[in-house]
Formats: structure tokens, sequence, C-alpha cells
């Protein structure tokens, strides 16, 4: 059964293979692209694998910073990721308590500060990252709240900007 374009059945045998064996819930993602050394093309492409399918995706950084801008730069895609990940999450557990989303919108922002990359400082790059959801139901809107508390402890992406995790870089 889906329910807000989740597929309740699917996170259900996930969950259950996960008690049974809880290194099931181990999961490793990789992403590997390259940078493109031709003029008047994006900066960095990679082919990302995903179910059956594949998807291209480019990234070029903005004008000041050296790019074309001719596609999202990095950190825009972090942003989509952190949005994308968060409207997950939000939709999933709206899905398992039995609420049934009429609209979900999530904006994602930050404030950076480039002094630092630009070899110009040693302030923090990122100052601020902000999370804006808009949802609604059908008649349960009381319940959005819990979703939405429930949803930022549960946010892959949200632990990753509020937990240290250990960073390996490998130059081979």
């Amino acid at each position: 059964m889906k329910v807000n374009n989740v597929s309740l059945d699917a996170v259900k045998n996930f969950a259950d293979e996960v008690q049974r064996d809880g290194s099931s819930a181990i999961k490793t993602k990789r992403v590997e692209g390259e940078w493109v050394f031709v003029e008047g093309k994006p900066q960095f492409t990679a082919l990302v694998n995903h179910g059956a399918s594949a998807s291209s995706l480019e990234a070029d950084a903005p004008d000041f910073l050296g790019g074309g801008g001719m596609k999202p730069d990095p950190v825009q895609y972090c942003l989509f990721g952190l949005a994308a990940c968060f409207a997950q999450t939000f939709a999933s557990i709206a899905a398992e308590k039995g609420v049934r989303l009429t609209r979900l919108k999530v904006a994602a922002e930050n404030k950076v500060n480039l002094t630092k990359p630009l070899g110009l400082g040693d302030a923090p790059i990122v100052e601020s990252v902000k999370l804006t959801a808009v949802a609604s139901t059908e008649g349960e809107n009381s319940r959005l709240t819990e979703i939405e508390r429930e949803a930022r402890e549960r946010c892959p992406g949200i632990y990753c900007l509020t937990h240290p995790i250990r960073l390996e870089t490998e130059l081979v």
C-alpha cells in the first residue's frame, strides 16, 4: 500500500529484515565522478547508479568561483540532497502514522563565507543552514508538528549536519 507516495509494504519488509538481521540496515552509497577539462562544459560529471538505473549529474562552479555557472554548483546539490532527504523522511513518518499529506514543500538554504575556500581567511565556511517545510494534510494538520520533530530526529541528512562523522580522504 502506498501513502504519500511511500510504499509502506516495502518499508515494513525492510524493517522486518533489519529486525531479523541488524547488519542488513548498513548500506554503502558511492558517487564517483570526473573533473572535465574541456572549456565550455560543466566542470564535474558523474554517473550515479540507483536501483537498476543510472542518472548523469553535472556540476559547475558559479562564475565568481571560476566556473561557468552552467549547472548547479556542488553546494546546491548538497542542499537539494538535504531537502529531498528531509522531505522523504517527513513523508515516510507521516505515512507510518497514517497521515495523508496533501502538500509537502521543503526549502533548504545556507549562508556561506567563502574567505576560507579563497585562501583569504579561516572563518567557518558554513555559517548557517535552514530547512523550511510547508505541509498540509487531509484534516490532520495538528499532527504536523509531531511529524516535523520526528523527521528532524530521524533524517539522515540532518544527522550529517549535527553529528561529527569520520572523514577519510585518499589520493591514489
